[in-house]
């Protein structure tokens, strides 16, 4: 029951938002159930929302793929971790004297994918590994994310239901409508149309136009 309703929720849900925050409700939905069986830290996820604040301690670059520019990023990430996410203690050091482990990780293309280096492939799991990725390659978080929220509730999370106005029909009443939000260049005119047809209601439908006077 509690795996039905959580899909029929997801899929209801997704009827009204854009493709764009589709991933973000999954997020949502999937830290909800995770933080309800205790599995996500509440302060790693503010972490990962948020990002670092404060000052840092500024130190040289020890790395020579990085910039000076992505090293105080850098830097600034890992030095956060490392003082106020517990699981993080010595990363920052780890990273200055073996800062070639992290490279085939920034030069990747698919780093999301790559393991961890050292201890830290073990020591951290799936949603920290996220977290340690977001100061190197801040770019493939959105990936590694969606690869997150198939492991913990399945891969229907993140694909969305195809638009079906028919599925929507049976789910309105005469008290509960449908109204459709229209961003530019949407129509849903013919789609309307042709249920209207395929019920054999044409009879029952009215148009009044809202925009021509």
């Amino acid at each position: 029951m509690n795996d039905y309703q959580t899909l029929a929720l997801y899929q209801n849900i997704c009827r009204s938002l854009f493709e764009r925050h589709k991933l973000l409700f999954s997020l949502l939905l999937c830290t909800k159930i995770l933080f309800g069986d205790n599995k996500i830290d509440p302060q790693e996820f503010r972490y990962l929302l948020g990002g670092p604040s404060g000052s840092i301690d500024p130190i040289s670059n020890p790395a020579d793929w990085l910039d000076d520019l992505e090293w105080v990023q850098v830097h600034k990430q890992l030095q956060y971790m490392d003082t106020n996410l517990p699981v993080f203690s010595g990363i920052l050091d780890y990273f200055v004297n073996f800062h070639k482990k992290f490279k085939k990780i920034f030069d990747s293309p698919d780093p999301q994918d790559e393991p961890m280096p050292g201890e830290w492939d073990k020591k951290l799991n799936s949603f920290q590994k996220i977290i340690l990725l977001k100061s190197i390659r801040a770019d493939k978080v959105s990936l590694a994310l969606q690869q997150y929220i198939i492991e913990q509730i399945g891969k229907q999370y993140v694909t969305p239901p195809t638009f079906r106005l028919d599925a929507c029909y049976r789910d309105s009443s005469s008290v509960t409508p449908l109204i459709f939000v229209l961003s530019s260049g949407s129509d849903p005119i013919a789609s309307f149309i042709k249920l209207v047809e395929e019920m054999e209601m044409g009879n029952r439908k009215q148009m009044i136009s809202l925009g021509q006077g």
